[in-house]
């Protein structure tokens, strides 16, 4: 079982399980550039910001679940989905545009992200 870590001072680390069947193009891309810092601004209930690959749609999606990872193909971006978006008409997450959601983030990631109004930290492989 693979897992991306995402971490920072304030948090630790937070593991993030690969969703290897849902996206495998997208998880071995996102792999392959590990490590990498990001930068996150925060955009309602989601935390987005640069990331260092290219990646094509692959089941992409808007509506999402709390904790999902994706990757957002319009911005080339990470990022960390957990309550509503000025997108969402609901409860759920809703990206801006579609993303690859290819990772899930283990425990609470309202009680875990719900804190930044901006992150900045290092996503590392882990298994």
């Amino acid at each position: 079982m693979k897992y991306i870590i995402i971490e920072n001072e304030k948090i630790g680390e937070v593991k993030a399980k690969l969703l290897i069947d849902k996206n495998p193009k997208t998880c071995q891309a996102i792999w392959d550039s590990l490590p990498f810092e990001v930068n996150l601004s925060r955009w309602g209930e989601e935390l987005y910001g640069d990331c260092p690959v290219s990646i094509p749609a692959e089941n992409s999606q808007t509506e999402c679940d709390s904790g999902d990872v994706g990757y957002w193909i319009s911005g080339q971006g990470f990022c960390i989905l957990w309550g509503p978006t000025p997108a969402s008409s609901g409860n759920k997450p809703v990206a801006a545009s579609p993303v690859n959601v290819f990772a899930k983030i283990e425990g609470d990631a309202k009680s875990i992200f719900n804190q930044f109004s901006s992150f900045q930290g290092k996503v590392t492989t882990g298994e």
